[in-house]
């Protein structure tokens, strides 16, 4: 009796000891996957200076100031509102809350997006070049004695142009938006014009002496002209 009672013992033990084995390396596991972080796609640091002013944000992240700037001068397709749980850098806000549909329809008289563009006077290209296959060959000269930083938006990175030196961007695709601004935060001249060579766009900087004369980004449209805000 006190065999037979001992070998269930040890098979009762051995059962549970099992038991705990199997199930063990899943506890590990399970912790890993709830705590993996996710990578934020909008980070605290677009919203901050200089990036606020320097950089385009990706698409579907809240707005920073150039691109709200850039998208109300056209130069941009016009930010997605973001969700009311979003808050600057992609973080929850503290209580939002989402209720309903959020769709809200135009006021009785609105015009539509489209056609009130339609009803704006039309802006004067500042130059026309020939494009080749799509493309545009664009060459900065800065003229003034500051350094002037320049972005192709959704290609590049902010980069720096060095006073009384040029700088080649071969190879653009259009349409295509290129900001500039004097880190001296002076105030451009811009001049754009068409080079002898077929696809090819000189830009001059210059200083301004008034604010109405600066000039921040240039966009080339797919039929060559060339507009500047």
């Amino acid at each position: 009796m006190k065999s037979q009672s001992f070998r269930k013992s040890a098979q009762l033990f051995s059962v549970i000891f099992g038991g705990l084995l199997i199930s063990a390396p899943a506890i590990p596991q399970a912790v890993a996957q709830e705590y993996t972080p996710k990578v934020n796609p909008c980070p605290r640091i677009f919203y901050e200076e200089p990036h606020n002013n320097q950089v385009v944000v990706p698409a579907g992240c809240p707005p920073n100031a150039l691109t709200q700037r850039l998208a109300a001068q056209g130069l941009l397709p016009a930010p997605a509102t973001p969700s009311p749980e979003l808050g600057v850098g992609g973080t929850p806000e503290a209580g939002a809350r989402v209720t309903g549909d959020q769709t809200q329809q135009p006021s009785p008289g609105a015009v539509p997006n489209d056609q009130s563009r339609l009803l704006q006077p039309r802006q004067i290209p500042s130059a026309t070049i020939a494009l080749t296959n799509g493309t545009v060959n664009v060459n900065l000269v800065n003229d003034t004695a500051a350094n002037v930083t320049f972005q192709v938006i959704g290609d590049t990175a902010p980069r720096s142009l060095q006073g009384k030196s040029n700088v080649i961007l071969q190879g653009l695709k259009v349409p295509v938006t290129v900001t500039f601004e004097r880190e001296d935060k002076g105030q451009l001249i811009v001049t754009p014009q068409a080079s002898s060579e077929p696809g090819s766009l000189e830009v001059r900087f210059n200083e301004a002496t008034n604010a109405a004369q600066g000039r921040s980004a240039m966009r080339i449209e797919r039929n060559g002209s060339v507009f500047l805000n």
